[in-house]
């Protein structure tokens, strides 16, 4: 859908993401052929400077790092978030359990409606399936749940 892409260069595709909030490391080799055609900048990990975007995300990991739960969910295969949303954007307020994959993408969800109803989804309802959670954010292990709870609700909950 877009976004800002470099190639950087690191010991690790972890090392990246424990240096960058929000970025994403493609391996896909489909992916990374269509990517080389393009001029991309290239970036050292170690360099003092960064290109301002990426410069603005090493600042924002930085700024993490010493947070209780820090990194917490980076290394689990799977996980279960609690996610309350406001209303913004024309959407009702509701409450999303999700099933996160370790790529941050979201397998499995829950709409909870404050009237009390719950709804399921997957990835075949969504017509974009991006990323949704930085794994490395403290915020985001604050929102972690069971997957008991989690299954529970998708028991529940109605198909989309």
């Amino acid at each position: 859908m877009g976004g800002a892409w470099w190639w950087i260069h690191a010991r690790s595709a972890r090392e990246i993401l424990e240096n960058f909030a929000w970025v994403e490391v493609v391996t896909d080799p489909e992916t990374v052929a269509w990517r080389e055609v393009d001029e991309l900048e290239d970036v050292d990990i170690d360099a003092p400077h960064m290109p301002p975007e990426l410069d603005g995300l090493r600042a924002k990991r930085d700024a993490q790092r010493g947070r209780p739960g820090f990194g917490a969910l980076a290394d689990k295969g799977v996980v279960y978030l609690r996610r309350p949303w406001d209303g913004e954007d024309d959407v009702d307020p509701a409450v999303y359990l999700m099933e996160i994959g370790s790529d941050g993408r979201r397998t499995r969800q829950v709409e909870l409606a404050e009237d009390g109803s719950a709804v399921r989804s997957g990835p075949d309802g969504w017509p974009f399936n991006p990323p949704v959670v930085d794994l490395f954010d403290p915020e985001s292990a604050a929102q972690e749940i069971s997957r008991d709870e989690f299954e529970e609700a998708w028991a529940r909950a109605r198909p989309a």
